[in-house]
């Protein structure tokens, strides 16, 4: 499944109310370490259909970024029946990434 790109527009319905765990990861294009994790994302999103991957750019969605205090990025968080219940910050290998869907 490939990653949806969330704006504040669809965030409820693509996030908050998905019926499986969503990881999202808020990134923005000058940053270094997201386009290192760009990659791992996107192969966690071919190869795990039980989970949904959406993409926030931060420079364009400010107030997502906002609304869950996005201070450093890469920042990943899993909602699961929408709220937030693992996050990370920073690059981190693809075994970190998948297992803070447990």
């Amino acid at each position: 499944m490939a990653e949806v790109t969330v704006t504040k527009d669809n965030f409820e319905e693509e996030v908050l109310k998905c019926d499986k765990p969503v990881l999202v990861d808020f990134w923005a294009t000058w940053c270094g370490p997201c386009q290192m994790l760009g990659p791992v994302v996107a192969e966690i999103a071919e190869e795990h259909p039980e989970y949904k991957i959406c993409k926030v750019n931060v420079d364009e969605e400010m107030e997502l970024a906002t609304k869950f205090n996005v201070m450093s990025i890469p920042f990943v968080a899993v909602f699961k029946n929408g709220n937030v219940t693992n996050s990370s910050i920073g690059y981190v290998p693809k075994e970190t990434l998948l297992s803070l869907f447990n």
